[in-house]
């Protein structure tokens, strides 16, 4: 599968993974930021952004997808960063092609299993009919009466584009997503470590990564550090950009 991605910068390849229901276009600036010391590839995943859909999912065929791209691209080893499911994709990553990554960033995800946490979001999609609506505030006002939060119907609301007929479309492909969302909830689950540097960064606000979560970390990523963000949830890089790229930018630039 050949994935969607945008390059900015120069230096070191840094390559960007997103988490459920969000895309690369997430983290244009942050892009940005990076991509002054580092070649920045901000990639969708499978099933999100401008990326293929397929109906087989897991962590390793998305492992996989991540190793072709590096192979299309030239790339011999990168930093590699993930968010939440991205974050799952990432140490997928680590732990099949060791030797090609460099230094890991984790965002808010443990390598565990979780509970269901998103039917309420899956219905609210399913619920709308696209072709009903002519205008993106039209489509929030739908979505608000089954998603209170602001923030999060405008992270969902990205995934939704017009075609060349004018017609609202979703990027994301919702029916797989949902198909296979016990995948997503997977852990990680490998017998082998990655053993370089390696960075987990959770929002204090958020409940991803618990102090109990520790130890199946360290199992997996024998050096890995834990930093909070102060008043920061799950999507701590767009609550807190400042202080997860100071964080992020201290742990490439360690020797």
């Amino acid at each position: 599968m050949k994935l969607y991605f945008h390059a900015v910068g120069h230096g070191h390849p840094l390559v960007i993974l997103h988490g459920l229901f969000g895309s690369s276009d997430n983290w244009f600036t942050l892009s940005k930021f990076f991509g002054e010391k580092y070649k920045v590839y901000a990639v969708d995943q499978r099933n999100h952004g401008r990326s293929p859909h397929s109906d087989e999912f897991s962590y390793r065929i998305m492992a996989d997808d991540i190793n072709d791209l590096l192979i299309h691209e030239g790339i011999q080893s990168v930093y590699l960063m993930g968010h939440s499911m991205g974050g799952k994709t990432a140490m997928q990553f680590a732990l099949m092609y060791t030797d090609k990554v460099d230094r890991l960033i984790v965002v808010d995800i443990a390598p565990k299993a979780y509970p269901r946490k998103h039917d309420a979001i899956f219905e609210a999609l399913f619920s709308l009919d696209l072709d009903k609506y002519k205008t993106r505030s039209e489509l929030d006002s739908a979505l608000s009466r089954h998603i209170s939060d602001y923030a999060v119907r405008q992270l969902l609301l990205k995934n939704v584009f017009r075609d060349d007929g004018g017609n609202f479309k979703w990027r994301i492909d919702v029916a797989s997503l949902d198909r296979n969302y016990d995948r997503i909830n997977e852990g990680v689950n490998d017998t082998r470590q990655f053993e370089k540097p390696a960075l987990f960064i959770r929002g204090a606000k958020s409940s991803y990564i618990l102090d109990s979560d520790l130890p199946k970390i360290k199992s997996l990523f024998p050096s890995a550090k834990v930093v909070s963000i102060e008043g920061a949830g799950h999507w701590v890089h767009a609550e807190a950009p400042r202080k997860f790229s100071e964080a992020v930018m201290e742990f490439l630039d360690r020797r």
